[in-house]
């Protein structure tokens, strides 16, 4: 193999045309698959990576309505010159043309293969995470205050809702939402959403009936918080909202005894009991632009991790939740996106700011008020910008509240759930999130009654037509998984940890897709920069690759007596720890929530200590010492 510690984008590309031409030789030969090349170079080097990031995934959009059989594909559209005298593009026309007619609508009986190729090449680098403009970085900001704008606009209508749902008088309460729903041409909007209302909120009554908000177990988040605390500082109080002591009192949920209260009495004076706003941070989410992440202060997020937990124990346990709403699995959501692009029976919606547009006010009107008092204590009431502007929320929760995610999707799940008119349509109602899958025949209705609440569907990634559907990051056509895989992490000719797991990862399933060349284009670059890499039939518990010539394998090695086996010396990615005192009190506490209910298993660098001495003693948990997250190594182990 030839070594080259370079690996520019243009080089993938190239290599991923060259193998989707040998897979497709008889429609797409050799000098087409030159005339691509030099087609992407050209551009390349007139618009930049921009031209992969952000031209060719507006190309797939475009291909994934057509194949959807939403809309008919017009190249011109998207920046294309047409192939012939069709709507298709000359890039990659001799591919299209066996998906699509010539005038851009679906064939009869297109080619699964072409649609996962063509996919392959247009998204390779949709999600590549480059660094984002100051543009970039304020059109999220002002994105994140529109919403804030339109759920204020939104207010009034959910109280009049509220109003008339909590005056509505029925005793046969199914049979006259099935009778109303099957006159829904006949009945005014308003009127429909009070039913469904009222239906939602008897819904989660039942789920939460049993419940007990008290009954959790409170511990910190992985994340930062809007007080700036970090590790074991965050157990030393400094600021304890006298709104969430009035449902979560001081002592029995932030000390770890009444020893621990008296030891602390003479501090209480110095923790205030006001509300703190929460804190809006910029992170890299791929070369579009920022995510925006809400820090929580510190009293806020103690509480809300616990009640987190005990929402998701409690939807995937229960018998109403427990097979349509889903917080660690998402295989049912993958599962139902590949049926229903095989049967055309179940669609795929996508909830666009999905986190942003559930309103307290909504969440108000649908969650049973003994729970919503909880609920209500538990959130921030306004956060702070980076120009430091404090934005009051009328959103119940953003990114980075524990609380966003379940009350999204039970949020999701209580409505169509409400909505739906028969048995059969309410078992088909999948949610995780904001990835949504419903029977086909009831979407049209399920996004109506979404937006007639607040929420927004993104119609551009909903599938409710075609053959095509994605959920949960699967991807599917006929029945056969197209997803792409979509590079993320640039690559760097620096010895980096990061960038070393993960193109092994990208190399290894271009390898598994049986893309060779591209394997060999990153795999080349690879061993340039970081020497002999071990393969998977080493067995070897540290990033492998798939196939390793034998002399480029690592070759130094020992005699393991112990674990009788042959151990080589090689890269491993390890996070560091980092050692914080503190004090005796409030160990207690973190050995109380962090271990004293739920051990977890062993750590990574556990079971690596014990593979590399199986007669090593591994201490015990301890409260004094932390991953540090932010940071990763990149060290030679035996393995």
């Amino acid at each position: 193999m030839e070594s080259n510690k370079s690996l520019d984008e243009s080089k993938i590309i190239a290599a991923l045309i060259c193998d989707v031409q040998y897979a497709h030789g008889l429609v797409f030969n050799t000098r087409a698959r030159n005339l691509t090349i030099k087609k992407v170079e050209s551009r390349i080097r007139k618009e930049g990576l921009g031209f992969l990031t952000k031209t060719l995934p507006r190309l797939g959009k475009a291909f994934d309505k057509a194949i959807a059989g939403d809309t008919k594909l017009n190249c011109k559209t998207v920046g294309f010159k047409p192939y012939g005298d069709t709507q298709l593009p000359r890039f990659l026309g001799e591919l299209f043309s066996q998906v699509l007619l010539p005038d851009g609508g679906l064939l009869p009986h297109p080619c699964a293969q072409c649609v996962k190729d063509i996919r392959e090449i247009l998204y390779s680098f949709y999600k590549y995470e480059l660094p984002y403009t100051d543009e970039q970085e304020q059109h999220v900001i002002q994105k994140f205050k529109r919403t804030e704008e339109d759920l204020s606009t939104l207010s009034a209508n959910l109280q009049e809702i509220e109003d008339r749902t909590a005056t509505a008088i029925g005793t046969r309460r199914r049979v006259g939402l099935q009778n109303l729903l099957a006159r829904d041409g006949e009945i005014p909007l308003r009127d429909r959403q009070v039913t469904i209302a009222r239906e939602a909120k008897i819904l989660l009554s039942r789920l939460f009936s049993s419940f007990d908000p008290l009954n959790i177990k409170p511990r910190h988040g992985p994340g930062a918080v809007a007080t700036k605390q970090r590790l074991g500082d965050k157990y030393l109080w400094s600021n304890i909202s006298g709104r969430i002591t009035k449902q979560w009192p001081l002592d029995a949920f932030y000390f770890a005894s009444n020893g621990h209260v008296c030891d602390r009495y003479d501090t209480f004076n110095s923790i205030t009991d006001t509300d703190l706003p929460a804190r809006v941070v910029l992170v890299p989410k791929d070369s579009r632009g920022p995510r925006l992440i809400s820090c929580e202060p510190v009293d806020f997020q103690w509480i809300q991790q616990g009640l987190s937990r005990a929402i998701v124990e409690l939807v995937e346990g229960h018998e109403l939740t427990k097979f349509n709403v889903h917080f660690t699995d998402q295989l049912p959501n993958r599962f139902g996106a590949l049926l229903g692009s095989s049967t055309g029976r179940y669609a795929t919606l996508d909830l666009n700011e999905a986190s942003d547009r559930v309103s307290v006010d909504l969440v108000r009107l649908i969650f049973p008020e003994h729970i919503f008092v909880f609920l209500e204590a538990a959130r921030s009431l306004s956060t702070e910008l980076p120009d430091g502007e404090v934005l009051p929320l009328n959103k119940y929760a953003p990114m980075g509240s524990a609380l966003c995610f379940p009350v999204l999707a039970l949020t999701v799940w209580a409505i169509l759930t409400a909505a739906a008119p028969d048995a059969d349509t309410r078992d088909g109602i999948l949610v995780y999130g904001d990835d949504v899958i419903v029977p086909t025949a009831y979407a049209a209705n399920a996004m109506e009654y979404l937006e007639s609440f607040g929420l927004k569907v993104n119609r551009d990634k909903s599938c409710t037509s075609g053959l095509f559907r994605e959920s949960c990051g699967q991807d599917a056509f006929q029945g056969t998984c197209v997803t792409p895989v979509r590079f993320r992490t640039v690559w760097s000719s620096a010895r980096r940890p990061d960038v070393y797991s993960s193109w092994i990862a990208y190399a290894n399933s271009h390898y598994d897709k049986q893309h060779y060349r591209v394997y060999d284009c990153i795999v080349n670059s690879l061993f340039a920069v970081y020497g002999k890499i071990p393969s998977d039939d080493m067995h070897l518990a540290c990033p492998s690759l798939r196939w390793v010539p034998e002399h480029l394998k690592p070759n130094i090695k020992r005699w393991n007596a112990s674990l009788q086996k042959v151990q080589y010396k090689v890269y491993d990615v390890k996070s560091p720890s980092v050692k914080h005192v503190i004090d005796g009190w409030s160990m207690l506490l973190r050995y109380f929530v962090e271990v004293g209910y739920d051990r977890p298993l062993q750590s990574p660098d556990e079971v690596s200590a014990r593979i590399d001495d199986p007669l090593k003693v591994i201490p015990a948990f301890s409260v004094s010492t932390y991953t540090n997250r932010k940071t990763s190594m990149l060290v030679k182990r035996w393995r």
